[in-house]
C-alpha cells in the first residue's frame, strides 16, 4: 500500500489554506498528480508543513515524521509537494534539494488541480 505524506508551505497552511482541503479532496478523487494513485491502494499518513522561510527545518521535521510514526510501523512511500510551495515558493529549488537528498522515497511535485484560473472573472 502506497503511504502518501503531503508536504506544504507553512504560511499557507496557516493562514490561507484551509486544512489543506484541496489537496485532501484531490487525493480523495484521485485528481491532479494523485491520479496515478487512480487503480492503487493508498492513502494520506500525514500532512506537513516546511517548517518555515527558508525551509531550514524540513530535514528535522521529516525525521520527526519517521520518529512519530516508527512504534505505529507506518512510514511514508511516496511525498507529494503541494503547489503552495511548487507554483509559489521562492525557496522551491532549495527546499525540494533538501527533501530529495534526505527522503530516500520518490518526492513528487505536485497534488491538487484546482487552482483558480481568474481571481475577478
Amino acid at each position: 500500500m502506497e503511504k502518501i505524506l503531503i508536504i506544504g508551505c507553512k504560511k499557507a497552511m496557516d493562514d490561507v489554506c484551509i486544512g489543506c482541503s484541496r489537496c485532501l479532496v484531490g487525493f480523495n478523487r484521485r485528481e491532479g498528480v494523485f491520479g496515478m494513485y487512480q487503480s492503487a491502494e493508498a492513502e494520506v499518513m500525514g500532512l506537513l508543513n516546511c517548517g518555515d522561510c527558508p525551509g531550514a527545518t524540513i530535514v528535522t521535521r521529516l525525521a520527526q515524521v519517521k520518529l512519530w510514526n516508527a512504534p505505529l510501523g507506518e512510514k511514508p512511500t511516496a511525498i507529494h509537494v503541494g503547489p503552495c510551495i511548487t507554483d509559489h515558493c521562492p525557496y522551491k529549488e532549495t527546499l525540494l534539494a533538501k527533501i530529495k537528498a534526505k527522503a530516500g522515497i520518490p518526492v513528487i511535485e505536485g497534488t491538487h488541480p484546482y487552482l483558480p484560473k481568474d481571481i475577478f472573472a
